[in-house]
């Protein structure tokens, strides 16, 4: 019969040899294969912020189904030109850039008549569709699942109003009736 020690030393060094285990391949080591993390954000390249925009960098915010985050602000524009027209406030014009988001599985609707501007004072101001029209914003739009999109929201207010906040509204989740409460988004 063999040496015992002999035949565990054998045998110790085949498993060793079999599963190609040596000292660099410990756990911990720095030589140890990784998994490579999956990619968590899109890299999307920044953009220049429009002359006459506050940049704003606010969380995003949820509401029904839609997220909304507030990106850009103008404030105390006396007027602008469109495509076709030139048109003055009959205040001043406020102009807040969002990106409205549906991460939902189902469809959802956006619609910027619903959109609230708030005045320091508590007065609320809903967008001037005429502005939004010139500018070629939507009223309404339809976002499908996992769509995301930039807009601007054109108001309308006294000249000397400050404003405070918007309050942001989205499409309540499928099967639910009625309307959302808004989510409000404080402004500079």
């Amino acid at each position: 019969m063999r040496n015992l020690p002999t035949l565990f030393a054998g045998a110790a060094f085949a498993v060793a040899v079999l599963t190609g285990c040596t000292e660099t391949d410990a756990p911990g080591s720095a030589a140890s294969p990784r998994a490579t993390p999956a990619p968590t954000h899109y890299p999307l390249p920044a953009r220049p912020v429009r002359p006459g925009e506050t940049p704003i960098t606010s969380a995003p915010v949820d509401d029904g189904d839609t997220r909304f985050q507030v990106i850009g602000l103008q404030k105390g524009l006396e007027g602008f030109f469109g495509s076709h027209a030139e048109w003055k406030a009959k205040g001043q014009y406020v102009v807040v850039r969002i990106v409205a988001e549906n991460p939902g599985r189902t469809n959802s609707r956006f619609d910027a008549k619903r959109q609230r501007l708030i005045a320091a004072d508590g007065k609320t101001y809903g967008i001037d569709r005429f502005a939004q029209a010139i500018k070629r914003q939507p009223d309404t739009l339809p976002l499908g699942a996992g769509v995301r999109i930039e807009m601007d929201l054109w108001f309308d207010i006294p000249e000397g109003t400050k404003v405070s906040a918007i309050k942001l509204f989205g499409d309540p989740p499928l099967g639910v009736v009625g309307e959302t409460r808004g989510v409000q988004v404080t402004l500079p």
